[in-house]
């Protein structure tokens, strides 16, 4: 009959193998969020009227307007465009981000698991 429970004389090689994968994912993890801080993401809104420009750590680092986009009678539309660019400009980091984790993880991490 078989033993219960422990691990007599430690890790069998299958759980060592597994917290060497572990520890190789997080450091690839790391390195991918180091990576990905360091970009910038553009998006443009208003066929291109209006271009923001984020950090990986969601920052704002440019905005750029073109000059017939900025109507001191239409604020709100100005207002609606900026808006507009730095959502996308959130959308496209996000994503990246995603994509860059679902390589690393092979989609354990949709599971909650990391």
């Amino acid at each position: 009959m078989a033993k219960r429970g422990g691990f007599p004389g430690g890790m069998p090689g299958n759980m060592n193998n597994l917290m060497k994968q572990a520890q190789k994912m997080q450091k690839q993890m790391e390195e991918a969020q180091a990576e990905l801080e360091q970009s910038e993401y553009t998006a443009t809104s208003g066929g291109g009227a209006v271009e923001v420009t984020i950090s990986g750590t969601k920052e704002i680092t440019k905005i750029k307007l073109d000059e017939e986009v900025v109507d001191p009678d239409d604020i709100e539309m100005l207002e609606d465009l900026i808006m507009a660019a730095v959502n996308e400009a959130i959308r496209k980091m996000d994503e990246m981000s995603t994509q860059k984790m679902s390589k690393i993880t092979g989609g354990l991490g949709n599971m909650g698991l990391f």
